[in-house]
């Protein structure tokens, strides 16, 4: 699995409790751009309508080569594949539980680009500061270790 693009802001913002793979509805200028890593993430978001779940502000930069005939729209709303009860699950949790459903990763599988949602619920601005705080100090503690196995092996 080679990934794409990554929304890192997602795991910043949320508590990403389940990850479901997704297929998705391209055209094929959006699957050339794709290619060439011309992708963004970071503002998408996922929502279900009429039983069908779509992805929205998801911005492909269209090639400059792209063909003449063809008027690219680069954040289309895009459709996601999902197997039907998978789909009545996520429409039963973000409905009642109050969770939302937020794009994680794009990646290639088996030569086909899918997208990686994450069940989530949100963070608070305090639960934010703690999740800092705690990458800081493995940070700090994993510094510390390497300046103790050094001054271990030099004597």
């Amino acid at each position: 699995m080679s990934s794409i693009a990554q929304n890192k802001k997602a795991f910043h913002d949320y508590f990403i409790e389940e990850k479901y793979e997704a297929g998705i509805v391209l055209e094929g200028w959006e699957v050339k751009a794709i290619r060439e890593n011309r992708i963004q993430l970071k503002e998408a978001y996922v929502i279900i309508q009429r039983g069908e779940i779509y992805l929205i502000g998801c911005h492909v930069t269209p090639l400059g080569s792209a063909s003449t005939h063809v008027r690219p729209d680069a954040i289309r709303t895009r459709k996601l594949l999902l197997h039907s009860e998978q789909i009545a699950k996520l429409i039963g949790k973000v409905e009642r539980a109050g969770y939302t459903l937020v794009p994680l990763d794009m990646h290639y599988t088996r030569g086909r680009i899918k997208v990686q949602i994450g069940l989530a619920k949100g963070k608070k601005q305090y639960d934010k500061r703690h999740s800092e705080k705690e990458k800081d100090w493995k940070r700090q503690q994993s510094s510390l270790m390497k300046k103790y196995v050094k001054t271990q092996a030099g004597s």
